[in-house]
């Protein structure tokens, strides 16, 4: 998008009612703890960058508070849902669902989220996919609502706060961070995916194991 028709894009975004925008803020963050592929990040420094802008209809602390409640309600949201989803795997028969729940291995790994669930939810959402099954792994866990509501909203202040701050600070230079971003998540998402394929073949080399 070149600079004139990015300049006509945001005339039509500032002419939009501020409920509107503000809503849609909310809903962009909510969305993505709900629906990692969303681009809530970039919406996120978008925002921060549309705040700053002469004639904005928001101010800097709506967005802010925008996106704090999209963030916490979609992770509530997720924490909540852990248990349901820990029942659908109990009764699952298609073989990739139960090979992902086995008794030991959830054990294991509900032990291990107890013992670093502090840095775990800090750390969660500096990542879309691991904010994804951290939520739902506290909810699994029973981990204490007022505790994880806690530590995520500290998580959100840091992440979230970077991406409202960049994209104020560098003003019309924003979608800079997002190609960096780009790269960021890329890396991440490869370490996420070697990391669950070592988990399946652990899963099936004790399942071999156990047959011989």
């Amino acid at each position: 998008m070149d600079f004139l028709q990015f300049d006509a894009f945001l005339t039509r975004i500032l002419e939009l009612p501020p409920v509107v925008l503000w809503g849609f803020f909310c809903f962009s963050n909510f969305l993505e703890n709900v629906f990692p592929p969303w681009p809530g990040d970039t919406v996120t420094v978008f925002s921060g960058f549309l705040a700053s802008s002469p004639g904005s209809p928001l101010s800097f602390v709506s967005v802010v508070v925008a996106t704090y409640l999209g963030n916490l309600l979609g992770a509530l949201v997720m924490y909540f849902f852990g248990e349901r989803i820990l029942h659908f795997l109990k009764r699952s028969r298609f073989p990739f669902l139960s090979a992902l729940y086995q008794e030991e291995n959830l054990h294991k790994t509900l032990v291990w989220f107890r013992r670093y669930e502090f840095v775990v939810v800090l750390l969660s959402r500096f990542s879309a996919g691991i904010r994804f099954f951290v939520s739902i792994v506290a909810g699994m866990s029973k981990m204490n609502v007022i505790k994880f509501v806690l530590l995520y909203s500290i998580a959100i202040s840091l992440w979230c706060g970077l991406l409202l701050l960049g994209g104020s600070v560098l003003g019309a230079n924003w979608n800079q961070i997002v190609v960096m971003l780009s790269y960021y998540n890329q890396v991440i998402g490869f370490i996420i995916l070697c990391l669950f394929l070592y988990f399946l073949y652990q899963i099936k080399k004790k399942r071999n194991t156990k047959l011989t």
